[in-house]
């Protein structure tokens, strides 16, 4: 199997679209690069890469608790030599494991909690689409030009970005792909609130749930993000209900601009089933960061994308369509669940900072969302955003 397929695979500059009320072909969006749950089962995505070599950025009074309650034990001064290289050995790793724990900190106080839709009040869904409609009404800011309305600024940026915060291919990752997104949805929520007044509770989507059987989720409704049609005659399908029915998108496919299309979408629910508790499982059994984020971002990520398909299966403009952020929410939601599991993994960071070169990533390494969302969005080093209830974040998820 080839294993370094361009991960924009047939994304296209189109031009602009003589109809801009049909479905565009489904080979001007191509598709997210992925791999399947059996793929990754037998790591394919990690053949030819040497992530566990990479340095793991750990903060440094780590180093020295650990360093320090190793030097200052009087008890090794007994031992013989033998001895004192195993209480040593020993002593170091449960030093390193206490340090861990106290490099965690103090959660913040009073998290933000984010309610599975299900969960969530038809209120509160009512509320957080209107906030989303509210932003396409919005005059565009002007600082993301040629972006057509406030909302279109958020996926230009992410259009803008996209080369450089996913991964070209199984063989070119970089690993600021989770990271740089939850930052792109934490600030998506922050204009929301701001700009639109939302005051809910944000919602988060169980993807799994739902695996091969997308177009019947409760989201997809006429009510909130619209039906989940199929392809029709090889083009996808326009969104003709639900809250954003007749959207006009004007960014993407690929980098095109000024490319008048509807929202549209094409599911393929044998795609859809690639992203149930099989792909939970296998990524989450991984216990690198970088093994976990390749895992990720190539098995239910992608498939989440291609299986909606249409706008969403184009890496690069998917944002276009409003249900992205429900997916990414849950990408987030991933995220954060596998790094419940060990506190190492809420305060330390390795992995490629780039596609290139796999320069290394580290605590300090800077991830920008070009202030989006004004002061409440600078730029932030990994250590700001690496845990979810501390640092620039104050967040959790309901389950």
């Amino acid at each position: 199997m080839k294993v370094s397929a361009v991960l924009f695979a047939s994304a296209v500059s189109a031009a602009t679209v003589p109809y801009p009320n049909k479905g565009l072909p489904l080979s001007q969006f191509g598709e997210v690069h992925h791999i399947t749950h059996e793929d990754a089962i037998s790591k394919i995505d990690l053949l030819g890469n040497h992530f566990s070599n990479l340095p793991i950025s750990k903060p440094s009074h780590l180093f020295h608790a650990a360093e320090a309650d190793t030097l200052n034990t009087p008890e090794a001064d007994t031992l013989n030599a033998p001895e004192a290289e195993t209480f040593h050995a020993a002593e170091s790793k449960a030093s390193e494991s206490k340090a861990t724990a106290a490099a965690a900190g103090t959660d913040c106080a009073n998290p933000a909690i984010r309610y599975e839709w299900d969960d969530y009040s038809a209120s509160d869904k009512q509320a957080f689409v209107d906030a989303i409609q509210c932003l396409i009404n919005k005059p565009a800011s002007g600082k993301w030009s040629p972006s057509r309305n406030r909302y279109e600024d958020i996926v230009r940026l992410h259009q803008e970005y996209a080369p450089n915060i996913h991964s070209k291919s199984t063989t070119q990752q970089t690993h600021k792909f989770l990271l740089w997104h939850r930052y792109y949805v934490w600030a998506f929520e922050q204009i929301l609130r701001d700009e639109c007044g939302f005051n809910r509770a944000m919602p988060w989507w169980d993807e799994k749930k739902w695996a091969g059987k997308f177009a019947q989720a409760t989201t997809f409704t006429s009510q909130y993000f619209g039906s989940l049609p199929g392809s029709t005659n090889g083009a996808a399908t326009c969104i003709t209900n639900g809250r954003f029915a007749g959207m006009s998108c004007s960014l993407g496919p690929g980098n095109a601009v000024n490319n008048p299309h509807c929202l549209q979408r094409a599911v393929n629910e044998q795609t859809t089933a690639q992203t149930g508790q099989s792909s939970w499982d296998t990524c989450m059994a991984r216990t690198s960061y970088p093994d976990f984020h390749s895992c990720v971002e190539f098995t239910f990520h992608a498939q989440g994308h291609n299986g909606i398909g249409g706008i969403m299966s184009d890496a690069i403009a998917s944002p276009s369509d409003p249900f992205f952020f429900m997916h990414h929410l849950y990408v987030d939601y991933v995220f954060r669940k596998w790094q419940i599991n060990d506190v190492a993994r809420r305060t330390t960071i390795s992995g490629c900072a780039d596609n290139t070169n796999c320069s290394p990533l580290t605590l300090d390494t800077m991830v920008y969302v070009g202030q989006i969302c004004g002061s409440k969005c600078p730029d932030l080093a990994v250590r700001d955003i690496l845990n979810t209830q501390q640092g620039h974040l104050c967040y959790r998820y309901n389950y």
